[in-house]
């Protein structure tokens, strides 16, 4: 059951991809609503998740949080050395790199392999926990599928890299359910890894995707966008709950 539910989780990576490549001549709009996504699945999902699964502390501050504050820091300093990699080859000062936004899709698609795990961790608890996870799984991954593809664009990656990295997305949620067949997952290492993936997935929205969208586009419509992808996050986690 956990994989045919991944299946659904596949096509709605492949729609929210789909989404964002139709979309490319509002790239503001999409930049907008993208970055709400990510504050939306970071705050709202990611965040309370982890501190649940992985509640013990570390000289008094949570795991989790620890862990999304290296997150962050991982993000920054990868980013860094990578545009100091590229300037000492000749490239301009403040060009996108596009490793950056490949490693990013990776860990989107990391994400989404965990999503998979989860949703058949949740398959082995009982069939009431596996459908709440299975809404949930399904219908983020919609975001999951959009972020893919613009971070992957955005970084300067041709559109058949975008693609493929799309594809490996939606291929990942399908690849965790089934491994789950073969083993039950622990808590709290899963807790630890949203922890540092959501600090990753901050560091983006608000160092990267935020600030190009608003970069040429400084309109109430973009910050709409913004709004709306986080109240559309809300919105999926209280259905979930």
């Amino acid at each position: 059951m956990a994989v045919i539910v991944a299946l659904g989780a596949f096509l709605m990576t492949l729609l929210g991809g789909w989404t964002a490549q139709r979309v490319t001549d509002r790239r503001h709009l999409v930049l907008g609503l993208a970055g709400g996504l990510m504050l939306g699945v970071v705050g709202l999902d990611l965040l309370p998740e982890a501190l649940h699964a992985a509640g013990r502390e570390v000289f008094g501050v949570p795991l989790a949080l620890l862990l999304f504050v290296a997150g962050f820091l991982v993000a920054h300093v990868v980013e860094r050395l990578l545009a100091v990699r590229q300037a000492a080859h000749g490239a301009e000062s403040g060009a996108r790199v596009p490793e950056v936004g490949l490693t990013a899709a990776s860990a989107m698609v990391g994400h989404s392999l965990a999503d998979g795990v989860a949703l058949g961790a949740a398959f082995q608890v009982g069939g009431g926990m596996g459908v709440a996870v299975a809404l949930a799984v399904i219908t983020h991954d919609f975001a999951d599928g959009f972020n893919t593809y613009t971070l992957t664009s955005l970084y300067g990656n041709d559109r058949r890299k975008a693609l493929m990295m799309l594809f490996a997305d939606a291929v990942a949620p399908v690849v965790g359910a089934a491994s789950t067949l073969l083993f039950t997952l622990p808590e709290e290492p899963l807790g630890a890894y949203l922890g540092f993936f959501g600090g990753l997935l901050l560091y983006l929205a608000a160092a990267e995707i935020l600030p190009e969208a608003h970069h040429k586009h400084p309109a109430l419509s973009t910050l709409m966008c913004t709004v709306g992808g986080v109240a559309g996050i809300w919105l999926v986690v209280g259905i979930a709950e």
